[in-house]
């Protein structure tokens, strides 16, 4: 829905991600639905190919012990 009413798409998210040359800062998710006692968020500000800026959040999903995917939670156009 953010990317909806920012006018962005899921190719500007992804390029954004793939672009970025780091993980912004981390917070602890405040969400009441999560089964898990601690989980925490990264998050990305990084631009697309053509230059717009987009900020997102997600989690890192471990497989076998190990991080192995970004799992996006929300994005919008960074400010």
């Amino acid at each position: 829905m953010e990317m909806e009413l920012d006018g962005i798409t899921e190719l500007d998210v992804a390029e954004s991600i793939l672009n970025a040359v780091a993980i912004y800062k981390t917070i602890r998710s405040q969400s009441p639905f999560r089964r898990e006692g601690k989980e925490y968020l990264h998050i990305i500000q990084s631009t697309n190919l053509e230059g717009l800026p987009i900020y997102s959040k997600g989690k890192l999903v471990k497989e076998a012990g190990e991080d192995t995917y970004y799992f996006l939670v929300s994005s919008k156009k960074a400010l």
